[in-house]
């Protein structure tokens, strides 16, 4: 474990499983990471070596390392405070017939 700037940031590394598919059904990129770690408001997840490319027509799966870094108390409270101002970008969007006047 180690520790990072403001607030307590602890760090671990962790197996997952990456997912890329390009088709005619579907475009996705998916980290599954092993056993039960949860990710919370400020973490961060970096896949090492991830891919970053699959030809169309074609899914990749690979295995991977990824190192999980918890967020401090300050980078919470941040992360949650920027995605309620988010949430709230949404509100003000009006349903009108499209017409100003």
């Amino acid at each position: 474990m180690s520790t990072f700037g403001i607030g307590k940031r602890t760090s671990f590394d962790v197996p997952c499983t990456v997912e890329i598919e390009q088709t005619s059904e579907t475009l996705h990129a998916h980290v599954i990471l092993d056993g039960d770690v949860e990710i919370g408001p400020g973490d961060e997840v970096l896949v090492h070596d991830a891919p970053t490319h699959v030809e169309f027509g074609e899914r990749l799966v690979v295995r991977r390392t990824a190192t999980v870094v918890r967020a401090g108390w300050l980078d919470r409270i941040r992360a949650r405070l920027e995605g309620y101002r988010e949430l709230t970008e949404l509100y003000e969007v009006s349903f009108s017939d499209g017409r100003v006047s």
